[in-house]
C-alpha cells in the first residue's frame, strides 16, 4: 500500500517530509507528493503513517486505491 496527499488540500506547511522514513515525500511544482513506488505507510518503522499524524489537515493524506 502508499498514501498519497490530496493536493487541493495540502497548505505545503512541510511537516510531513522530515518524517518520512522512506524519505517518498517530495516538493513538486510549490506542493508536496508522496512517491507511491517507495512509500511503505511506514510499516516496519512506525505503528501509523507519520506524515498523517503530523499533518495539520485532516483528510489531506489519504491510502492510494488499488
Amino acid at each position: 500500500m502508499a498514501l498519497y496527499i490530496v493536493k487541493e488540500e495540502c497548505t505545503s506547511c512541510g511537516d510531513c517530509e522530515p518524517v518520512c522514513p522512506t524519505q517518498s515525500i517530495v516538493k513538486k511544482k510549490g506542493l508536496y507528493a508522496i512517491n507511491a513506488d517507495t512509500c511503505t505507510e511506514c510499516e516496519g518503522d512506525f505503528d501509523d503513517p507519520q506524515c498523517v499524524d503530523v499533518c495539520p489537515i485532516d483528510n489531506c493524506i489519504l491510502p492510494l486505491e488499488a
